[in-house]
C-alpha cells in the first residue's frame, strides 16, 4: 500500500492524516435520507470534506451500530475537528471522527521506544 504524501508545494514531505468518521442518523436525519437518497448524501459529504481541504476516500452505509462509515484524508487534526464540530452542530447525525493509521505508520510507531511506568509500580 502506497503512503499518500502532501503536495510538494506545501514544503513538507509528511503523510496526509486519514480519519474514520462514524455517524448514526437521528430521526430527522433518517427522514432527510429518505428524501435525499444515499447518492446525494455522499455528494454532500464529499463536497464538505473537499471544502475543508480534504479528500473523500470512501463512504459506506451500514445496518450496524453506525449508519455510515466515511474514510477520508484531511490536511490536519484541526481541519478534522472543525469538520466534526460542523457536522454535529448541524444536527441530523451523531458523529465521531477517529484518526486512523496505515500499517507503515504502525511500523514506525512500534520502533519508537517510549518509557512508561504503570500506576502503582
Amino acid at each position: 500500500m502506497a503512503v499518500e504524501r502532501l503536495p510538494p508545494h506545501l514544503g513538507v514531505d509528511a503523510e496526509v492524516p486519514k480519519f474514520l468518521l462514524q455517524s448514526t442518523y437521528t430521526i430527522d436525519g433518517i427522514k432527510g435520507l429518505i428524501t435525499d437518497g444515499g447518492t446525494k448524501r455522499v455528494e454532500v459529504v464529499r463536497n464538505m470534506i473537499e471544502a475543508s481541504g480534504g479528500r473523500l476516500e470512501s463512504m459506506y452505509f451500514s445496518f450496524g451500530k453506525n449508519d455510515t462509515y466515511v474514510l477520508c484524508e484531511m490536511p490536519d487534526h484541526k481541519a478534522a475537528a472543525a469538520l466534526a464540530i460542523a457536522i454535529r452542530a448541524a444536527g441530523g447525525v451523531d458523529s465521531r471522527i477517529t484518526p486512523v493509521l496505515t500499517a507503515e505508520e504502525v511500523d514506525e510507531a512500534v520502533r519508537v521506544k517510549e518509557a512508561y511506568q504503570p500506576p502503582g509500580r
